[in-house]
C-alpha cells in the first residue's frame, strides 16, 4: 500500500506538471527548460543523499560501478523521453500530451516480450482499444496526425523503456542515488543541446522561475524519486496502471489551469485510451471467472 500511494502521488504530481511545462516555455526553449529543471531536481536530492549517507554503510566498489552504469542508461533514456515530450508540448495541448504519453503502460508489456516477459490477451485487447482512442484523439478527418502528437507517441516508447530500466536497477542499487545520477545525466545532456540549438538566458530562467520551481523541485525531485522508491515494492504492471492516472490529472490541469478545451471527438479518444490502459492491466481470465461466479445458476 505504501508503494502504491507513492506511485499515485507521483502520477498526480506529473499530471499537473504538464501545466508547468507548458507555462515554462513562454520564457525559454524546451531543452533549456528541461536542463534547468532536471539539474534543479538533482540538487533537491542532495540533503536527502547526505542524510542517507550518514546512516548507511559504505557501498562496495562494484555497487558504485553498477550505479553509474544504471544512472547513465536511465538518464540517457530519460533525456530522450523528456525531450520529445517537451518539444511536443509546443505543438499540442497538455491534456492530449498527457493521454498520449500514457500509452507507455501498454508498451511496457509489449517491449517485455523481447525480454522474455510473459503477457496475456488483456495487453492486446487494451492496446487495440487504446489505439482506437489515439485515432479519435489525434488523427484528423484528413487522416493526418499532428506533429506534436506524433512526438508524444514516439516519446511514449521511450517512457516505457525508462520504466523497464528503472525496474531492472531499482532493486540492485540505492534508488535515491539512482534518481540523482539519472537527473544529472539528463540535465547535462539537455543543457548541452540547448547551447547548440537554443539561446539560454538568465532573464528567461528568472521570468519562468515558478514553472521551473514546480517542474524541478516537485515534478522531478519529488515525483521521480517517489517512482524509483515506489517501484521497489510494486509489480511493474501494477506500477504502470497507477502511473497511468497521470493522464487524468494532466487533463484536469489543462482544462482548469490553462483553459484548454476538448471537443467531443477528443473526449471519446481520451475515454477509449484510458479504458485501454486499464484493460491492459486486468487479467481477463480472472475477470471472466469472477463474473461467472456472480451469475446465479439457471438450473
Amino acid at each position: 500500500m505504501r508503494s502504491n500511494m507513492m506511485l499515485l502521488m507521483a502520477a498526480a504530481i506529473w499530471g499537473l506538471g504538464f501545466v508547468a511545462q507548458r507555462l515554462g516555455m513562454d520564457h525559454m526553449g524546451p531543452f533549456t527548460f528541461n536542463g534547468l529543471r532536471f539539474l534543479l531536481g538533482a540538487l533537491s536530492l542532495l540533503p536527502l543523499l547526505w542524510w542517507l549517507k550518514s546512516r548507511q554503510p559504505p557501498q562496495p566498489a562494484g555497487d558504485h560501478r553498477l550505479l553509474l552504469t544504471g544512472g547513465l542508461i536511465a538518464g540517457t533514456v530519460l533525456f530522450s523521453a523528456a525531450s520529445l515530450q517537451q518539444v511536443g508540448l509546443l505543438y499540442t495541448t497538455a491534456a492530449k500530451a498527457g493521454f498520449i504519453t500514457g500509452l507507455y503502460i501498454i508498451l511496457v508489456p509489449v517491449i517485455g516480450l523481447a525480454l522474455r516477459h510473459k503477457t496475456g490477451a488483456n495487453t492486446w485487447v487494451g492496446a487495440l482499444i487504446a489505439m482506437a482512442g489515439l485515432y479519435y484523439l489525434s488523427v484528423t478527418e484528413e487522416f493526418t496526425i499532428g506533429y506534436g502528437d506524433l512526438l508524444q507517441v514516439i516519446g511514449a516508447l521511450f517512457w516505457a523503456v525508462h520504466l523497464l530500466v528503472l525496474d531492472h536497477y531499482s532493486n540492485r542499487v540505492a534508488p535515491i542515488r539512482l534518481a540523482g545520477v539519472q537527473f544529472v545525466v539528463c540535465g547535462l545532456l539537455s543543457l548541452a543541446t540547448a547551447f547548440v540549438i537554443e539561446t539560454p538566458t538568465a532573464s528567461g530562467a528568472v521570468a519562468g522561475w515558478q514553472a521551473l520551481l514546480y517542474a524541478g523541485l516537485v515534478s522531478v525531485g519529488i515525483g521521480y524519486t517517489l517512482q524509483v522508491v515506489g517501484q521497489r515494492g510494486a509489480h511493474p504492471a501494477h506500477a504502470a496502471i497507477i502511473l497511468s492516472l497521470e493522464t487524468v490529472f494532466a487533463a484536469i490541469g489543462g482544462v482548469l489551469l490553462l483553459g484548454e478545451h476538448l471537443d467531443e471527438r477528443a473526449v471519446v479518444g481520451c475515454a477509449l485510451m484510458l479504458a485501454g490502459m486499464l484493460i491492459s492491466q486486468i487479467r481477463l481470465r480472472w475477470w471472466w471467472k469472477s463474473r461467472r461466479n456472480k451469475v446465479p445458476s439457471q438450473s
